[in-house]
């Protein structure tokens, strides 16, 4: 299995400009905001408990996340978990209401990330390697996460692998 520094090392290949990264930031939120929103019907209920789409691809992604580093892992998952919330609240609107939110941050974000793209000259990585699409987010959160000056052993052994 790929470590972390693996999966973010080949996202960051395809995202060294400052101008993608930014759009990323952006873009990549809204992206899985929508997508939470999206998957948040059908909702099944049992007492206090519930089950939609939404939140069996957030499980699968926090385990894919706390597999990969503990610390981030554990920030996936709350903020996944927030989604999953915002997306319920979304989803319990109007239908109108809900596809026009699910799908507006959808398009909305994909143009975000291929402004970026177009200031990078490079193809989004999810082209080579279906696995960007799961990495995406995770690059966004980590990029914040270095801005913060935090995880700078991660930090560094990503960027050591573009100064060979």
């Amino acid at each position: 299995m790929k470590t972390i520094t693996d999966h973010l090392a080949g996202y960051a290949a395809y995202h060294r400009d400052r101008r993608n990264i930014a759009t990323h930031l952006v873009g990549i939120p809204m992206i899985v905001i929508a997508l939470q929103i999206l998957l948040s019907r059908p909702l099944w209920e049992m007492g206090a408990w519930f089950i939609t789409p939404a939140l069996v691809v957030a499980i699968l992604a926090a385990v894919f996340y706390l597999a990969l580093d503990r610390p981030l892992g554990l920030l996936m998952a709350i903020l996944l978990a927030l989604t999953v919330l915002l997306g319920n609240q979304v989803a319990a609107l109007s239908t109108a209401v809900w596809l026009s939110w699910g799908i507006g941050l959808f398009v909305v974000g994909w143009v975000f990330q291929f402004i970026g793209h177009y200031y990078e000259g490079k193809k989004p990585a999810f082209v080579d390697d279906i696995m960007g699409l799961a990495v995406g987010p995770l690059f966004v959160v980590a990029e914040v996460v270095f801005m913060l000056g935090l995880k700078r052993d991660l930090h560094q052994a990503i960027e050591a692998r573009f100064q060979q």
